[in-house]
């Protein structure tokens, strides 16, 4: 219905050849913009309603058990929040400072940016559901499998120590009281509009950028580009996708039209899973907090996760997609 009207727009309104590559990059923009905003003012909804049911301190209590299971509930928490990599960071403090352990926070942080429900909308969108399902399963198993590798290596000595002190103490949360459901139906779309406020510019950047390769990067280059990479295609994407820091929703677009360019399925998530778990002014923000050595070794091991998770999606391919 809604392609329909906007080529409906273009073709009998405006007088526009629809065969045009201005108007199917324009079209392309129209109609993926307002599908994705719709997309996830809807889900960001119905997930901040759900979390209302659930304290804070009952989150904590859970991330706080045997090996394993903490790591296993930090990544759904994770998985559920709709944090960037780097403002997962001071609830990735905030944990250390009530005593959650250190592989635990790193469980969280690792899976908070490669999944939630702003990013499985998109990616059901855009991949389907088959493949949206399989990679939110994934982004946990890394944040579950890192997590529990970082655990075992007793790093701990590596945190600044002045991580509790006062500047980065925990501001006491007001206890939230929600007198019915109306209240909480008011929280929910409260948090989708602030989210969708922060999130509208990189969707339309996103979008634009793809639209923009969906129609003017020829398919022969794009072969070329994948042909000569081989077997380094994963690693190499995952290199690329670090320095160009930004949130999944600017990133999927563009992560969907590289592949239906001809990048296999698992480079093009590999490069996406880099851009929104590994970033430059993460590694800054980290800084601050631990020495460089645990830094280094938190993006070693989160890298090695993405570039088996890329040639595991590489695989599966045939029978996925």
């Amino acid at each position: 219905m809604l392609k329909t009207t906007i080529d409906y727009l273009f073709y009998s309104v405006l007088k526009l050849p629809l065969d045009s590559p201005s108007v199917e990059m324009a079209n392309f923009f129209i109609y993926d913009s307002i599908k994705i905003l719709l997309l996830l003012f809807s889900m960001i909804w119905v997930i901040g309603i759900l979390r209302t049911f659930v304290s804070q301190e009952k989150i904590k209590g859970w991330l706080g058990r045997s090996k394993g299971v903490g790591n296993l509930f930090a990544s759904i928490f994770g998985a559920i929040t709709p944090f960037c990599s780097c403002s997962s960071i001071p609830l990735f403090i905030s944990f250390l400072k009530a005593g959650v352990p250190l592989g635990v926070t790193f469980s969280f942080l690792i899976t908070s940016p490669l999944v939630n429900e702003y990013l499985v909308v998109l990616m059901i969108g855009f991949f389907g559901w088959k493949i949206a399902m399989l990679y939110a399963f994934f982004g946990i198993f890394i944040g579950v499998m890192a997590g529990m590798v970082l655990g075992m290596m007793k790093l701990e000595k590596n945190l600044a120590a002045d991580i509790f002190n006062a500047q980065y103490a925990e501001t006491p949360a007001a206890v939230a009281t929600y007198k019915n459901f109306k209240a909480r139906v008011l929280f929910g779309s409260g948090e989708a509009v602030t989210i969708v406020k922060q999130l509208w510019g990189w969707v339309l950047v996103g979008v634009a950028m793809g639209a923009w390769i969906h129609n003017y990067i020829p398919q022969e280059m794009v072969n070329t580009v994948v042909s000569k990479a081989g077997i380094l295609g994963v690693p190499a994407a995952v290199a690329l996708g670090v320095p160009m820091y930004g949130g999944c929703a600017a990133i999927v677009p563009v992560a969907v039209v590289l592949f239906q360019k001809g990048f296999p399925l698992g480079t093009a998530l590999s490069f996406m899973m880099a851009v929104s778990a590994l970033s430059l002014p993460e590694a800054i923000m980290l800084r601050r907090v631990m020495n460089l050595r645990l830094v280094i070794i938190f993006f070693a091991v989160t890298t090695l996760g993405i570039i088996i998770t890329g040639y595991l999606f590489n695989f599966l391919q045939g029978i996925i997609v």
